[in-house]
């Protein structure tokens, strides 16, 4: 059975639970569990494919699409449960001076339990999971 450490019951939306059992077969099933690979180039964890947890904004066990764009960035702050801070350097053009100047934005973004061994300061790749955009008719 999968982890239930929320009040509401935890469940793949695609994996049906109540699977009739066939009499005469003394030997369990394997649990089913759900999951797809995201592409990209990302390889899904091992984790995913056999680990328990249940997570609807998991992008390799939940119903998250992967689209938009792909951001790296340093953990700044994991005190969140399952969210991390992502901080992105950047630098920004001053055209009077002719230099440019250090920015930074900070990032919340989601973690799925998959990736355990992330500590503050790691490297990491993000990607966006809803497309913010929004189209002005300017006509109006």
């Amino acid at each position: 059975m999968s982890e239930q450490t929320e009040k509401a019951f935890q469940k793949q939306p695609a994996v049906f639970l109540n699977k009739k059992r066939q009499i005469g077969t003394g030997q369990k099933g394997k649990e089913i569990r759900w999951t797809k690979n995201v592409g990209l180039g990302i390889k899904t964890p091992r984790e995913a494919i056999e680990g328990t947890y249940i997570d609807k904004k998991c992008p390799f066990t939940g119903d998250v699409s992967i689209r938009g764009r792909l951001l790296r960035g340093t953990i700044n702050n994991m005190k969140m449960k399952r969210t991390l801070t992502i901080r992105r350097d950047y630098l920004h053009y001053i055209k009077k001076y002719n230099r440019f100047e250090k920015r930074h934005k900070n990032i919340s973004a989601h973690v799925s339990p998959a990736f355990l061994d992330l500590k503050k300061g790691d490297t990491v790749l993000i990607a966006s999971a809803d497309l913010c955009l929004k189209l002005y008719d300017s006509t109006s």
